[in-house]
C-alpha cells in the first residue's frame, strides 16, 4: 500500500492546523494508505505506535544558558529531528512526505533529509511564516508588512514576539538563516496553501508561487448535526488574543443591544471581561469547550461572528458554523471571505470598524428567523458541494499524483 510520512509538531488537538492535521491522516488511512506520523512527544499526545521516534519535547530544556542556547539552535536547525527521520525513512521508505508546522521544533532539517533521500515533499502552510519571522503579519495592534522585501530586522524593533527583544531576535536570526539557505524553497516539492488570499500575499512579497497550489480545508457536513435550535445569541469561537478582534465585537454588541457568547480562552480574557462589565453588555464567557459542548454553543448561536483583526487564512471555525447551518458574520480580511457568500450564507463587515459591525448585528437581530434558518440551510449545502472531505482527499491525492506519486498502487 502507498505509505504517507505525516509531519507536524503537536501530536495532539492543539488548534485549527493540527484539526487538518490529523483529518488529513484519517482520511487517508480510510484510503487505505499507511500513514506515519513524525512529531514532538509530548504527555498530551494521541497514541501512536511510531511514538518512540518522535523528538524529545524541545520547550522544557530548562533555564541554564547551556539549555537556552541549545534550544535557540535547534529552533533553527533541529540536529535531534533529523537524526529521527532519517532512521524512520530507512524503517519505513515512504512514497511521499507531507509536513505541516514545523517551526522552532522539528525546523526545516527534516525536510533537508527528506530531500536527501529524493523522496517528494509537501508542505501545508497554515500560516505566513515563509515570509514574516512572526508568521502572522500582526504586530502591536495592528496588521504590519514591514518586513516585506527583505528587512526582517523589523520584527527585532517591533519586538513582534509576545513583545519581547530577545525572542523577537531568536525568531529573526531563524529567518534570516532560513532564507539564506534558502531551505524551503530548495527542499520542498509543492506548497499547499488553504485560502487564496495567502497565495496572493506570498506572490505580493515576492515568492515564486509556481509549485504552490490552492487546496482549501474540509468539514465534515454529515458528522457536524445541530444540537438544540438556534436562540437570540451571536456567538465568536475562537482564542482570546488582540488579533482576533474580540474587544471589537464586545464594543459593537454593546452598542446594538444584543446577546453575545464567547466560547474560548487566553491571554485577553480578564481585560476582555472588564471591559463587558464597563460596558454593561450582555456577554457570557463559556471557556473553552470541545466536541457536544461546542457544537451545542454553535447551535444555539443567531449568528456565528469572526470580528479578526489580522490575516486569517481559512478558519476552521467558520466552515464548521456553517456546516452546523448557522449564519456566519465576518470581517473583511484574509481568507474570511472567501467562506462566507454575503446575503447567502451571512454577511461581511469592515474589519476593525465598530461602526460597521454595528450595522451588521442590528440588521441580522431584525431578521426573521425563517430568514437566518435559510442562510443557515445554504452554508451547509456549500460546505457539503465544495468543502467535503472527499473533495479535500482527491485534490490532494491529484497533487500527489502530480509529483511523481503512484497513488494507487499497492506495495
Amino acid at each position: 500500500m502507498p505509505q504517507l510520512l505525516s509531519i507536524n509538531n503537536y501530536y495532539y488537538l492543539r488548534g485549527g492546523s493540527e484539526a487538518v492535521y490529523f483529518e488529513h491522516n484519517h482520511l487517508f488511512e480510510q484510503a487505505g494508505w499507511e500513514v506515519v506520523p513524525f512529531s514532538m512527544r509530548n504527555a498530551l499526545n494521541q497514541p501512536s505506535e511510531w511514538s518512540e521516534h518522535f523528538i524529545d519535547q524541545t520547550d522544557t530544556a530548562g533555564h541554564s544558558p547551556l539549555a537556552k542556547l541549545s534550544r535557540a539552535v535547534s529552533a533553527i536547525y533541529s540536529t535531534e529531528a533529523a537524526r529521527r527521520i532519517r532512521g524512520l525513512i530507512a524503517l519505513t521508505r515512504p512514497d511521499v512526505a507531507h509536513a505541516h508546522n514545523i517551526y522552532h521544533h522539528l525546523s526545516p532539517s527534516v525536510l533537508v533529509e527528506l530531500h536527501r533521500k529524493a523522496i517528494p515533499v509537501v508542505l501545508t502552510l497554515h500560516d505566513l511564516k515563509l515570509v514574516c519571522p512572526a508568521y502572522k503579519m500582526h504586530t502591536q495592534g495592528a496588521v504590519c508588512e514591514r518586513c516585506r522585501g527583505g528587512a526582517l530586522r523589523n520584527v527585532v524593533k517591533n519586538r513582534c514576539i509576545k513583545n519581547s527583544a530577545a525572542m523577537s531576535a531568536l525568531v529573526w536570526l531563524e529567518s534570516t538563516v532560513h532564507k539564506a539557505l534558502d531551505l524551503y524553497m530548495s527542499t520542498v516539492t509543492r506548497f499547499v496553501v488553504p485560502s487564496r488570499f495567502f497565495m496572493q500575499k506570498f506572490a505580493e512579497w515576492g515568492v515564486d508561487t509556481a509549485r504552490f497550489v490552492h487546496i482549501p480545508n474540509s468539514v465534515d457536513v454529515e458528522a457536524m448535526v445541530a444540537e438544540g435550535t438556534p436562540g437570540d445569541s451571536f456567538v465568536y469561537l475562537g482564542r482570546l488574543v488582540p488579533e482576533k478582534g474580540v474587544a471589537t465585537l464586545i464594543r459593537a454588541a454593546a452598542l446594538a443591544r444584543v446577546r453575545l457568547r464567547i466560547v474560548g480562552t487566553g491571554s485577553e480574557e480578564q481585560a476582555l471581561r472588564r471591559l463587558a462589565a464597563e460596558l454593561g453588555g450582555d456577554v457570557e464567557f463559556t471557556g473553552y469547550l470541545t466536541g457536544p459542548a461546542l457544537r451545542a454553543a454553535i447551535s444555539s448561536a443567531r449568528a456565528v461572528v469572526i470580528p479578526s483583526e489580522w490575516y486569517e487564512n481559512a478558519p476552521i471555525s467558520i466552515m464548521e458554523a456553517s456546516a452546523l447551518g448557522r449564519p456566519v458574520i465576518g470581517a473583511d480580511i484574509g481568507g474570511i471571505p472567501e467562506l462566507i457568500r454575503p446575503g447567502e450564507t451571512g454577511f461581511i463587515f469592515t474589519s476593525g470598524s465598530i461602526d460597521s459591525l454595528v450595522d451588521v448585528l442590528t440588521r441580522v437581530q431584525g431578521l426573521p428567523v425563517s430568514a437566518t434558518n435559510r442562510m443557515g440551510s445554504a452554508g451547509r449545502e456549500w460546505m457539503r458541494a465544495e468543502f467535503s472531505p472527499t473533495a479535500y482527499r482527491d485534490r490532494m491525492l491529484a497533487l500527489y499524483g502530480q509529483i511523481g506519486v503512484q497513488v494507487s498502487a499497492a506495495r
